[in-house]
């Protein structure tokens, strides 16, 4: 979120130091990793705990990697922050979700992967204040092979700014993207900061 003294533009983005070293891992389809020393018992077991309860069967034309939900978890919210991404998410364009300044969250995300493994998992949060960016956060999610249930990745307790200056309506701009940098989804929303909830 913005600064919590005030308002400030963001500079344009430089490259961390740490995104420069990391060498993303060769890719391997969940096939080739099961057909490697598929012999041995003991990693064969091993393999099956790591990739967990594969699907049987997966709808040829899903995505490999779908986004199901994200919610802001904060017990001074009014009511739920719950966006469900399955459907039509530009209505979440029209959505101002209330937050009272100075609450802590966590960001949770649901996602499920359908077919192989995807590598380097990154949920991104641009913040926009009357058209300015204030704000990116990057948060890596990982890397996930296909299964039956649903993950969900929760972000490090944050707390949203507070004071006079930073009240007022944020746009956001999500994006859950990879090491291949695919768009699996991104989706727009507006989140109101309120000295009070009652406001």
């Amino acid at each position: 979120m913005a600064d919590k003294d005030g308002i400030k533009p963001v500079e344009d983005d430089v490259e961390d130091e740490t995104d420069l070293r990391y060498k993303p891992p060769e890719k391997k389809s969940v096939q080739e990793i099961q057909e490697l020393d598929k012999d041995d018992e003991s990693l064969k077991k091993y393999k099956e705990t790591l990739l967990g309860k594969m699907p049987t069967t997966v709808d040829p034309s899903a995505p490999n990697v779908q986004v199901t939900g994200m919610s802001l978890i904060c017990d001074d919210a009014p009511g739920p922050i719950t966006m469900d991404l399955t459907g039509n998410v530009t209505a979440l364009k029209e959505q101002t979700f209330v937050m009272k300044e100075g609450s802590y969250y966590k960001v949770k995300i649901c996602f499920k992967v359908n077919k192989e493994i995807v590598s380097g998992l990154k949920y991104i949060q641009y913040t926009f204040r009357k058209g300015i960016r204030v704000d990116k956060e990057t948060h890596m999610v990982g890397s996930y092979g296909p299964r039956c249930e649903i993950y969900e990745f929760l972000t490090p307790l944050e707390e949203a700014p507070k004071g006079m200056l930073v009240r007022g309506t944020y746009h956001i701009k999500s994006c859950f993207t990879d090491d291949d940098k695919t768009d699996h989804l991104s989706w727009e929303w507006n989140l109101c900061i309120k000295k009070d909830c009652k406001d």
